[in-house]
């Protein structure tokens, strides 16, 4: 496990970064330099640089990065080299999208269990998984030894959702519900709106045409 405290934009890069280097990969490339590296990921070669120094890499003048490197020493900053079984809350249209999102166990985030509180719901079998009823949730997360989880509830369920998750013993959160809710310092919460992502969206067009 990595003890580096990197700055969240950089930590943000580094992301994109793998992804970008994972699919160099897996087409048979073995080095890319700064400057490329900067241009497929949309940054630029000076943050490249400086974001890649903080996992000791430097490249080689002439020669570049090697890929297969990269990869691995951002896998291990980004906790990839175990996976982090994640439960996932709210089996609506958004929660059964993401429960067929493959790139979440790829990325070493395998969802390992189904939530929700509708009875025309719980029971029923998807993508494998049998949902569970939320009364359940604590032997869920003890059965499947689950550490994150995934709240795709309408708003007005997701306080509620979220206080069961950590009472269950999940500290690591990633929230799609468009509602702001209360969590203890020791819980890490990620919010994902996707109404004021296209609102912000939305800003920047009618700039575009003032301009």
């Amino acid at each position: 496990m990595s003890n580096l405290n990197l700055p969240e934009a950089a930590l943000s890069r580094l992301t994109v970064y793998q992804r970008a280097l994972v699919e160099l990969s897996d087409s048979g490339i073995k080095t890319i330099s700064s400057r490329e590296l900067a241009e497929i990921s949309g940054s630029n070669e000076a943050k490249v640089r400086k974001d890649l120094s903080y996992l000791g890499s430097y490249g080689t003048r002439g020669v570049g990065y090697d890929i297969e490197r990269l990869i691995n020493e951002i896998g291990v900053v980004l906790g990839g080299s175990q996976a982090r079984p994640a439960i996932l809350v709210g089996i609506g249209n958004l929660g059964r999208a993401l429960s067929q999102y493959e790139g979440f166990k790829v990325s070493g985030f395998p969802i390992v269990g189904l939530v929700d509180t509708d009875p025309d719901v719980v029971g029923k079998n998807i993508n494998g998984l049998k949902v569970k009823n939320l009364d359940g949730l604590d032997e869920l997360v003890s059965e499947t030894a689950a550490v994150l989880g995934i709240v795709a509830t309408p708003a007005t369920a997701a306080q509620e959702v979220i206080d069961c998750l950590v009472k269950a013993g999940i500290k690591s959160i990633l929230n799609f519900a468009p509602a702001v809710v209360d969590v203890s310092a020791e819980v890490e919460l990620r919010r994902v709106d996707l109404a004021t992502e296209l609102q912000i969206l939305g800003y920047y067009d009618q700039l575009r045409k003032i301009d």
